[in-house]
């Protein structure tokens, strides 16, 4: 069994044929995913997918590429992460890439993503873009490793990943490993231990080959799972089993909820 780490299954894309989207689940033995939240605006529909499918999970957080919008407190976060199917807080960070400038308020936003998480005790789900350097040191600065988390859809360098899971976080890969200009991320999949690894599609986008440039959705994952197997000339039930396991352990909520 597979599960999808990180999804968007609340966009209009996928929410408006989910029955088909769950059934493609299903059919794929993908048994469980994580609906990520991106504003508070959207949380809502999160919230609804998870309250309706046992199967699904949801956060709560405010993506960092995200300008003139509700910004989020600590108090918004920790309140709304209290119901029992919010199980990670995010999915925040930094991005450098589509945005330029002095970003002050992007590196308060992921502060205050890190100090509710701690607060909550939730771990957090971070993407990271360009911004090496700032992205580990608000980590440390924060004590992001007190919360644990997930550094999302990774694309950056083995040492990056490194100083991540020496703060207790662990790695997801997505769809881009198996693109064919994605060699050297393919060679830090070969570093990473598994046991530090999960899995995710970042669906609607990022659909991994053979299905590259169509729309994405959580039963694609298993071609992440294939990949990693090649990669790491090791059975892809093997890493089925792991990043399943290591889901439950970083998202504990997931077992009560």
């Amino acid at each position: 069994m597979y599960i999808d780490s990180h999804c968007h299954i609340n966009f209009p894309e996928l929410s408006k044929n989910i029955d088909s989207v769950l059934s493609n689940m299903n059919e794929k033995s993908i048994t469980h995913a994580l609906c990520v939240s991106v504003t508070l605006d959207n949380f809502e529909s999160v919230l609804k997918l998870a309250n309706e499918h046992k199967n699904i999970f949801a956060s709560v957080g405010v993506h960092p590429d995200y300008e003139d919008i509700t910004e989020p407190d600590i108090k918004t976060l920790t309140s709304l992460a209290k119901n029992d199917k919010v199980v990670a807080i995010g999915e925040t960070g930094l991005d450098y890439f589509r945005l330029t400038g002095e970003l002050l308020w992007q590196k308060e936003r992921f502060r205050t993503h890190i100090r509710a998480a701690v607060e909550s005790k939730l771990p957090l789900i971070i993407h990271t873009r360009n911004a090496r350097e700032d992205t580990i040191q608000i980590m440390k600065e924060e004590n992001a490793s007190s919360a644990k988390g997930v550094m999302h859809c990774f694309t950056e360098t083995y040492e990056m990943a490194k100083q991540a899971i020496d703060q207790d976080f662990y790695i997801s890969f997505s769809g881009i490993i198996t693109f064919k200009n994605a060699e050297s991320l393919r060679e830090t999949v070969k570093k990473i231990p598994l046991d530090r690894m999960l899995i995710e599609t970042d669906s609607p986008y990022l659909a991994p080959v053979p299905n590259r440039g169509k729309l994405n959705e959580p039963s694609n994952v298993v071609y992440v799972a294939e990949k990693i197997a090649e990669i790491k000339n090791i059975s892809v039930e093997e890493v089925a089993e792991t990043t399943t396991e290591n889901f439950f352990s970083l998202f504990s909520r997931c077992q009560t909820s």
